[in-house]
């Protein structure tokens, strides 16, 4: 038994798993389908968010599949949810390990391993309910099979690998695909066997993996529209337009389609562009919901809607009339911390950075997954130094393997149009196994004295923590300056001693070598720890310590502004998880006037805000439909739907509103306060809307005094529609 990979299994468990059980909700939009799930079968199989099974979330059901059995057994709770990501995160640990071992030899095994565990974003982003853990370990399990089937030449083990990449397409399609260049390249440098045979091998094992990827996809595409939910986010009611559009291509240019800006409020987005379903021939009509109509959820459980060069754009949207606010400076005199502004298009929205070749080198993103950058280029050179075209070993092969996987990645997020902080999870395998293949191989040359490469490990140590340096000592004003000057001190010593014993022998020289790893990982390692000392985004996760890195980059939700009056917050959304995961709670008035007045209808009621249906869709297990989908603005029901539903006495009560300025379906909304009688809050709601304020406080929405409608809270009416 491996003492050191038990204490490194021991590390990721509690920096993946320590304090979940706090998050009440988790991401509560993936949180509601789960609850949503397990009300029966319909809603299990497509993933509905809503308990009508009206639209599904905008992403393949595999993972929720996995967190909705474990809703099954443990009760559904926040943790409980987590919990499939943090096992996750630890098995992707465990299969680093036994992947690197027995090439590059237990040294560098324990290294990728203590790398993979303390990656920052790795740990951020297992100790939620997000996708992106279960994913990351599925593809390393693909590999696994792929490096095993090819040393082997075993064809069942080839056919496993690419078929657990179809399996990982439905988790989080085209993300999944990231890494097929690697596998085709060393499955074809490394398969043991004859060209014809592995020609034919590969053809087959490509067609398992397009039949298990498009599986669910060209399933639930087949049925007809009236029988099924919507597909969210998607522009034609498909989930192979979702796969190749809005989850595809469109995360690579930039340009969303009109969902993406459905989940901002009209006032900063492009309103409700996609129209009415009402123009369009067919409506769905849910069988085994009872439900006629669905519609679509177009605001990712990510955030991934909230997007697009365009998104952002009535007044100004949060750029201001003319684009940026001057200088990141902001309505009254308030500004953005550091001087940063909102603008830089998504860069500067969601803290990704400038597009570019070294985007993952800037502050923006480098705290995330960058750290040992350095090593990973020195180790690979020490690795290929001795490679002839006639002596390929093993250690080549999967060196490749990873740098294939590893680049294609980084290219991606380099010049990508969007992504989100947490997506950088992507590089972390790759980065951790050449990081220890690596550094192994600079400790041999250094060890050996061998020429040149002897002085790439202290190379390497000092170009690291010089790096390490430069990502810490930005947020000197938060930290203190200390940990960047303790790290780039201790890599200054550590150089100096390993040049000053490269020509000599010494019984500490192997203690100094380690130490100097070491002195690499402090800033990984307390960035790590940051989600926990700091405190997590469950909808937008990122490492750094600046608490919920949510919807403004590096500034999270909380972010202290500047203004007049002196320094002051800007509200968080009443909850945890950050903009558009304001975890309402279940307001015991509301539940108690509703159910004292049901009628028999089937459910409970319905909303055009899914925050309010959350909390009673995950805590009470009532039924409830969310009229627009995630962002209240999709046209999930057309007027003679609604109308149908409330005839056939599935519902009777509505609410409207919520989160303001996120609007809504305009249709909906309107034949809903014309058919609908006002309920006085007094009689249904304890005290006030949280966050709510008068109907002509426009002007200072939220105390925040921006006048254009950012929608942090919002007044919520109750009507009764009877027909």
């Amino acid at each position: 038994m491996d003492l050191v990979l038990l204490s490194i299994v021991l590390l990721a468990a509690f920096l993946n798993g320590y304090g979940i059980w706090n998050d009440q909700y988790a991401n509560s939009y993936y949180t509601t389908a789960v609850g949503s799930m397990l009300s029966n079968f319909h809603n299990f199989f497509y993933a509905s968010l809503d308990s009508a099974g009206s639209v599904t979330v905008d992403k393949p059901p595999v993972v929720f599949w996995i967190q909705t059995a474990f809703a099954y057994v443990f009760g559904l709770h926040g943790w409980s949810v987590i919990l499939p990501q943090v096992l996750a995160g630890i098995g992707s640990v465990l299969l680093i390990y036994f992947m690197v071992k027995p090439t590059y030899g237990l040294a560098a095994a324990r290294i990728s391993a203590l790398t993979l565990a303390t990656v920052p974003v790795v740990a951020a982003v297992s100790r939620t309910n997000n996708i992106d853990s279960m994913l990351v370990f599925t593809l390393l399990l693909g590999s696994w099979f792929l490096f095993k089937g090819s040393k082997q030449g075993s064809t069942w083990r080839i056919l496993v690998a690419f078929g657990l990449i179809g399996v990982a397409f439905n988790m989080k399609m085209l993300q999944a695909y990231m890494i097929l260049p690697a596998f085709y390249l060393f499955y074809l440098l490394a398969f043991q066997a004859k060209w014809r045979r592995k020609i034919i091998l590969l053809i087959g094992s490509t067609a398992v993996l397009a039949v298990v990827s498009l599986s669910w996809a060209v399933t639930v595409d087949s049925i007809p529209e009236d029988e099924r939910p919507y597909i969210g986010s998607s522009e034609t009611n498909s989930v192979m337009e979702l796969a190749f559009g809005y989850n595809g291509l469109a995360r690579l240019t930039g340009q969303q389609n009109t969902a993406g800006n459905a989940g901002m409020p009209n006032g900063m987005g492009q309103g409700d562009n996609r129209g009415n379903r009402g123009d369009s021939s067919s409506g769905p009509n849910q069988t085994g919901s009872g439900v006629p109509g669905a519609g679509q959820d177009v605001n990712a459980p990510d955030n991934d809607n909230m997007n697009g060069s365009n998104g952002l754009n009535a007044m100004g949207g949060m750029n201001g009339p003319n684009g940026n606010f001057p200088n990141g400076q902001m309505p009254n005199d308030m500004e953005m911390p550091n001087g940063r502004n909102f603008g830089g298009g998504m860069g500067g929205m969601f803290g990704t950075g400038e597009k570019g070749p070294l985007r993952l080198f800037q502050t923006e993103l480098s705290g995330q997954a960058s750290w040992l950058l350095p090593v990973v280029l020195l180790g690979c050179i020490a690795i290929f130094a001795g490679l002839r075209r006639r002596n390929i070993t093993n250690k080549h092969k999967e060196a490749l393997f990873w740098l294939s996987w590893l680049l294609p990645v980084a290219a991606f997020f380099s010049v990508a149009g969007f992504f989100h902080q947490y997506y950088l999870i992507m590089l972390a395998p790759p980065i951790a196994a050449l990081t220890g293949a690596g550094f192994v191989a600079m400790w041999k040359s250094y060890r050996d004295r061998n020429g040149w490469q002897a002085w790439l490990l202290p190379v390497s140590v000092l170009l690291t923590t010089l790096f390490g340096w430069y990502i810490m000592q930005a947020y000197n004003d938060t930290i203190g300056a200390g940990w960047s000057i303790r790290e780039l001190i201790a890599g200054i010593l550590v150089t100096v001693i390993l040049v000053g014993m490269l020509h000599r022998t010494h019984q500490w020289k192997q203690g100094f070598i380690i130490a100097g790893f070491m002195a690499m990982l402090i800033g990984p390692i307390y960035w790590a720890f940051t989600p926990i000392t700091y405190g997590g985004n469950s909808m937008i996760p990122a490492a750094g310590p600046t608490g919920s890195n949510g919807m403004f980059g590096e500034s999270g939700m909380g972010m202290p502004m500047r203004s007049g009056a002196g320094d002051t917050e800007m509200p968080t959304m009443g909850g945890r998880g950050g903009m558009g995961n304001r975890n309402e709670e279940v307001d015991t008035a509301t539940l108690n006037y509703l159910k004292e007045h049901n009628t028999g209808e089937t459910y409970l009621f319905a909303t055009t805000d899914y925050n309010q249906a959350a909390p009673y869709i995950i805590d009470e297990k009532a039924a409830v439909i969310t009229l627009g989908g995630f962002s209240g603005s999709d046209p999930v029901y057309t007027t003679e739907e609604l109308e149908q539903l409330v005839k056939s006495g599935q519902v009777k009560y509505f609410m409207v509103g919520g989160m303001g300025g996120r609007g809504g379906n305009s249709d909906i909304s309107d034949w809903i306060k014309e058919h609908g009688t006002e309920i006085p809050t007094s009689e249904w709601k304890t005290g006030t809307d949280s966050g709510s304020m008068d109907n002509g406080d426009t002007e200072n929405e939220a105390g925040l005094g921006f006048g254009f409608g950012f929608g942090f809270g919002g007044q919520t009416t109750l009507y009764e529609v009877k027909l």
